[in-house]
């Protein structure tokens, strides 16, 4: 399905109300997830429906547009909510500028070097993006899709959610196979916020599928990230040229402004003129440590917010996380704040495979074969201290 178009503009209405109460009431009295369905513009056009989680103290909502993790509103340390992810109100802006805003990205994350892949010896040329790459699955990849939604309606009084349904043809941007893609969104009044992806295909095909959103712990529009603290559980990058297409081996971080392995503010050595900063800032792959043997989430990354004391913990199945801190932004979004995001007005901590995998045998791979399923986990655990 092309990109969706719509004329209409307007703003949604937050029902904070309804968020202070819950976090008055706290969480354990409530362990189940309510859910809604509206269009994402009252009056607007009913084809980019919005889905509400809420669970406890936390609130989630997620379009049907690119399955996007639109807004999450979790409380502080005072137990003042907050909507803490970058996101625009205005259709054209979610159309626009803000387009890869918590969008669920694919088929392929990320750029792959030169528009072309070669799968099982077949040689396949992807629908460039520009400056030589193809990025994020092509100019119409499935962020840019309505996708099919239904309600997830758990046993007994557990964490419900939403799922979402996209079925992307045989060449489609260039890739091989008919993929059948689902990504589902729960949210518990624990504040877990589990994103689950599958996918099958009729042809070998490579997969690397993530999710795009921008954090600000602090609460959108409230400052930029700078003074966030930063854990990220990978001893290792992989450095890029002036396209951000990865080369050589993977670099270890220590002695680098790309080491995390201990808590640091994420400003803190962002302009100190290391040659792979030019750009402004962070947009790099870490290669994070051994997976669990079991195929379960374990954590790549802990940021924390001092001043509020919220924490998001990043937990995934993934081997890497891109990072990126909002070098470009110029303003050209502005937040229900009424904030305009300038640069590092959000960070993006997107759990997925290396960059370039497909060209890259020494990565791990991205190939997924007809009577396999593609599976990943990425959890997104809030809470305070």
């Amino acid at each position: 399905m092309a990109t969706h178009r719509a004329d209409v503009q307007g703003t949604d209405v937050k029902h904070t109300e309804a968020v202070q109460q819950a976090v008055a009431e706290g969480g354990e009295e409530h362990p189940g997830t309510s859910v809604r369905c509206e269009p994402f513009e009252p009056g607007g056009d009913a084809a980019i429906e919005r889905w509400t989680l809420r669970a406890g103290p936390y609130e989630a909502s997620v379009l049907s547009l690119g399955a996007t993790l639109h807004t999450l509103w979790a409380p502080d340390r005072d137990g003042v909510s907050a909507q803490i992810l970058l996101s625009s109100d205005r259709l054209a802006d979610v159309l626009g500028p803000a387009r890869y805003y918590g969008a669920t990205v694919g088929r392929y994350a990320n750029r792959i070097a030169d528009s072309r892949i070669t799968v099982d010896g077949e040689a396949h040329e992807l629908a460039p993006t520009g400056r030589g790459v193809t990025l994020h699955g092509g100019p119409d990849g499935f962020a840019n899709r309505i996708w099919q939604a239904e309600e997830i309606v758990p046993p007994g009084r557990g964490p419900g959610g939403v799922r979402f349904h996209l079925h992307s043809p045989d060449g489609d941007q260039g890739f091989p196979g008919a993929l059948d893609v689902s990504v589902a969104y729960t949210l518990s009044a624990t504040g877990e916020l589990t994103i689950s992806y599958r996918a099958t295909t009729t042809r070998a095909t490579v997969v690397n599928l993530t999710n795009h959103a921008y954090v600000n712990l602090a609460g959108e529009g409230n400052g930029d990230i700078l003074g966030h603290l930063l854990t990220l559980d990978a001893d290792a990058y992989t450095p890029v040229d002036d396209r951000q297409i990865p080369y050589g081996p993977y670099e270890p971080v220590s002695g680098t402004p790309f080491d995390f392995t201990t808590a640091r503010r994420v400003g803190e050595s962002i302009h100190d003129g290391h040659p792979q900063l030019a750009g402004g800032g962070y947009d790099h792959n870490w290669v994070l440590r051994a997976r669990a043997e079991d195929g379960g989430a374990t954590r790549a990354a802990l940021l924390h917010d001092p001043a509020g004391g919220r924490t998001l913990e990043v937990l995934t199945t993934e081997p890497g996380l891109q990072v990126y801190t909002a070098n470009s932004f110029d303003g050209a979004v502005t937040g229900a704040s009424g904030t305009a995001y300038g640069p590092h007005s959000g960070i993006a901590l997107e759990t997925q495979h290396h960059p370039d995998s497909p060209n890259r045998p020494e990565y791990p791979s991205t190939v997924l074969r007809p009577g396999e399923e593609f599976r990943s986990t990425t959890v997104l655990r809030l809470s305070v201290s």
